[in-house]
């Protein structure tokens, strides 16, 4: 990296003033409001004119909020199911990699690409569908295959009435919600994940197959001892962005459920609860200190994630 002098720098300063009004843009609506939420963390501030200093009070009620623990619990699950899904993505891109015809793998990627363009709102109306107790298409493909006997036999052995009357509502039982929540977007192939591990793949030279060839390597051997390690950059770059998307993820809930969180507030996450005490509750600087735990949680992971996840270079 060439390192400018400030001699060198008042040659050329037209130059870095053009970088002004994107660095103005970003601190007026990036760091503006988080350097606001860090400082009305200590204050009972409802998000308008009272505020009133505090201290460490609402970092302590925090640590103690039964409904905020909970949708801790809740990330822990969700972080875990999404680590599952993280293997079809990997799987489907290794599957388009190893077709022998460029024209086909030229298709599928266009194929991956497509899905990008359409409203992610038409996806929640079609997933909403499926789910609807009375004309979804799930409730229909288990009544005709007598799956929902076997639930139903299953729901009286674990003690739920789930599925009692035998069209079972995904999205309005407690004992539900959250499988239908973790089920929903299967089969969890996300397009901008297979396409940045199609482009890591993408980078392994051919030569190093061919070494695997002359050694007997079998598909699984290719893929464990080649493939996985060399897309490991990728991996721990969507790994990232997973935590994140699943630590701040509350607008599909938010969508669904509105602030409730869904029967008995079952998927009342972090994000959701924190939406819920600014704007339903009036306790803005509450909601401003359990921001400032998520952000704290957000920065221990990603450094476990980097510190652990090793990269092959």
């Amino acid at each position: 990296m060439k390192i400018i002098t400030f001699r060198q720098l008042r040659h050329r300063w037209g130059l870095y003033l053009l970088i002004l009004p994107a660095l103005a843009f970003i601190c007026t609506f990036s760091y503006f409001p988080a350097a606001s939420g860090v400082y009305h963390s200590v204050f009972r501030w409802d998000g308008d004119e009272m505020e009133e200093y505090i201290g460490l009070e609402n970092l302590t009620r925090a640590f103690t909020d039964e409904v905020l623990l909970a949708g801790f619990g809740l990330i822990l699950i969700l972080i875990l199911t999404n680590l599952v899904k993280m293997v079809p993505s990997i799987a489907t891109a290794v599957a388009i990699h190893r077709m022998t015809g460029e024209r086909w793998r030229y298709l599928y990627r266009v194929l991956f690409v497509i899905p990008m363009i359409i409203p992610g709102m038409v996806w929640l109306l079609l997933w909403k569908f499926l789910y609807d107790p009375t004309f979804g298409p799930l409730n229909r493909v288990l009544s005709a295959t007598g799956l929902m006997r076997v639930l139903q036999t299953l729901g009286e052995w674990v003690g739920t009435d789930a599925f009692a009357t035998g069209a079972p509502a995904w999205l309005g039982h407690p004992d539900l919600v959250l499988w239908a929540y973790i089920f929903w977007g299967f089969p969890w192939v996300g397009v901008v994940s297979v396409l940045l591990y199609l482009a890591g793949l993408g980078n392994i030279d051919q030569s190093v197959y061919d070494a695997a060839e002359i050694d007997g390597c079998g598909w699984f051997r290719k893929f464990w001892n080649i493939e996985l390690p060399l897309i490991m950059t990728q991996v721990r770059l969507n790994l990232i962005l997973m935590i994140i998307g699943t630590l701040n993820g509350w607008g599909l809930i938010f969508i669904l459920f509105t602030d409730t969180g869904g029967p008995n507030g079952k998927l009342m996450v972090p994000g959701l609860y924190m939406f819920r005490k600014a704007f339903t509750d009036g306790e803005a600087g509450y909601a401003c200190a359990i921001g400032l735990l998520l952000f704290f949680l957000i920065l221990a992971l990603t450094w476990v994630n980097n510190r652990y996840v090793r990269v092959s270079k």
